[in-house]
């Protein structure tokens, strides 16, 4: 019987891409999202080794009743992908919608937590693995960057903190924390600004979603008694920037 692995935002980005790696190198993956036109052609693309799940992962309802409505063979969960994920908005705190940071806490953090806490003796029994999707944000601020960051923060944190928890039970805990990758990301951002996305990664070289699910396969694949803790990428053009100061005129 193969492997299974449920990965969330499994519609774009890195879901999607991460999705067709772990089944073209023979697993069968649960995968989630809200667009079921998406869903059903990644389905009709990848086969029956892929089981679309389709909710609002903020919605726990929905979130739990696709779990108990799981066909028997994808019960099975050997790993749990953390994916779904944005960010909303890109003006400073002060001039922020707090509805915007509010959509970021439920999708980032609370439906995060959720799902994973009602994954874990499934993951125990089967001594799996979890891979949280964070970002570089998490360690390093930037204007914008406000309540995005600090979810992202609490992702990281909550992965250690998992990992102590889980200690002796075989369950491998992993963060990746990726910084610049063309996705559809910043048009989500951007509440739709396509040119707003097209500016930021022209002539940038970022980083792929295939790059990233790639990452994602690496940690998956490695030995049982092996634990990646914890993996920061940036594309070789991304780096740190300096401090801000304001100076009075």
């Amino acid at each position: 019987m193969p492997r299974t692995a449920l990965i969330t935002g499994a519609t774009a980005g890195f879901g999607r891409a991460a999705a067709r790696k772990f089944i073209a190198a023979g697993w069968q993956v649960i995968a989630t999202g809200r667009r079921s036109d998406r869903l059903d052609a990644l389905r009709a693309e990848l086969g029956d080794a892929l089981h679309p799940a389709c909710f609002d992962i903020r919605d726990e309802a929905a979130m739990r009743a696709a779990l108990d409505a799981l066909p028997e063979r994808f019960r099975g969960i050997d790993l749990l992908v953390n994916n779904a994920g944005l960010a909303q908005g890109t003006k400073p705190a002060q001039d922020a919608q707090l509805s915007d940071w509010k959509t970021m806490i439920d999708t980032n953090v609370t439906a995060l937590v959720t799902l994973t806490h009602a994954l874990l003796p499934t993951l125990i029994a089967r001594k799996g693995a979890v891979v949280n999707i964070s970002s570089t944000a998490a360690t390093y601020p930037y204007t914008g960057g406000n309540a995005y960051g600090g979810t992202k923060a609490f992702v990281s944190q909550f992965s250690l903190g998992l990992r102590a928890d889980l200690h002796g039970t075989g369950v491998r805990v992993t963060t990746i924390e990726p910084g610049m990758a063309e996705t559809e990301f910043t048009v989500v951002r951007t509440h739709g600004d396509q040119a707003a996305s097209d500016k930021l990664y022209g002539g940038a070289n970022p980083m792929t979603a295939e790059d990233i699910a790639d990452t994602i396969f690496w940690v998956a694949s490695q030995p049982a008694h092996l634990n990646i803790n914890r993996i920061e990428l940036m594309p070789t053009s991304q780096s740190f920037a300096g401090f801000q100061v304001h100076r009075d005129t």
